[in-house]
């Protein structure tokens, strides 16, 4: 499943979901959680098992809420016929709450699972364990709003919009994490939707450091964060001579390309561009 883009919608609003699904975007999460009131919490189940029912024309995930939040189940009830692709869990803390997750299924089918990994303190010392439920999961996220209200922290962020030094280390931890389970590694929101060139400084980070997609919360961020995590023309041109060069002299682990040295790390990453470039629009 190619997930550049998630693009969050309140499950409670279905007059959007088509909008955001002609954004472009790779993947749908309706969002029964924090963009739900509690009072609309069965307003939103509705609106997605009705989505569900249809012909979908994109991916959808479904941010259940936590599994200690009493709702969990009456959301599963609700949107499992539906067969989702996906289930976004927040508060997850390790494999363990992926396994508590797969247990309330019954026998459901386990759809493809994405954790917010960072969003208790508890949380950030579980994040090694996800290899252990490695092929259940879609990706691994992070978040950068719960944790700090966990723990009273009065932001995640400097004046100038960086995340301060606990929180980089918390974005840093996840992104070995993913690496680490064999899965995506899906950088976290963007908050500001009307500064499109500082959210394309932040997606050319967020693939720049080994983040292959991002959730998004507004459509219009969508065709940003699909260009930033889709390499160029040059960038794959340049993956496959990287990899015919080796190719043409098997057994070496070092030549020269274009006047330069390369060797077997950057045979590694080039094939990763070219697996990324597989699905260029």
């Amino acid at each position: 499943m190619k997930l550049r883009s998630l693009l969050f919608v309140p499950a409670d609003r279905p007059e959007r979901f088509a909008k955001a699904a002609a954004s472009g975007a790779d993947a749908l999460i309706l969002d029964l959680e924090d963009g739900v009131a509690p009072e609309r919490k069965d307003a939103g189940r509705a609106a997605i098992a009705q989505w569900l029912a249809g012909e979908r024309p994109v991916a959808t995930f479904v941010r259940v809420n936590p599994l200690d939040s009493g709702l969990t189940d009456a959301d599963l009830a609700a949107v499992l016929p539906g067969r989702p692709d996906g289930l976004v869990l927040p508060k997850a803390e390790g494999a363990a709450s992926v396994e508590a997750l797969i247990g309330r299924l019954g026998a459901a089918p386990v759809p493809a699972i994405l954790p917010i990994a960072t969003e208790t303190p508890a949380a950030i010392f579980q994040l090694g364990s996800y290899g252990a439920v490695g092929p259940h999961l879609a990706g691994l996220t992070w978040g950068a709003e719960d944790l700090p209200a966990a723990i009273g922290a009065a932001t995640s962020r400097e004046e100038d919009g960086r995340y301060t030094p606990p929180y980089e280390m918390v974005r840093s931890l996840t992104l070995f994490a993913a690496h680490a389970a064999g899965v995506a590694a899906i950088e976290t929101v963007f908050p500001r939707i009307d500064d499109a060139q500082a959210l394309a400084a932040y997606v050319a980070r967020a693939r720049r450091d080994g983040f292959t997609g991002m959730m998004a919360i507004h459509p219009a961020q969508v065709a940003v964060i699909n260009r930033g995590f889709t390499p160029t023309q040059a960038e794959v041109a340049h993956a496959r001579a990287v990899i015919d060069a080796f190719a043409a002299h098997p057994g070496v682990g070092a030549l020269k390309l274009d006047g330069k040295m390369i060797d077997r790390p950057h045979l590694v990453q080039a094939q990763r561009i070219i697996a990324m470039g597989d699905g260029r629009e």
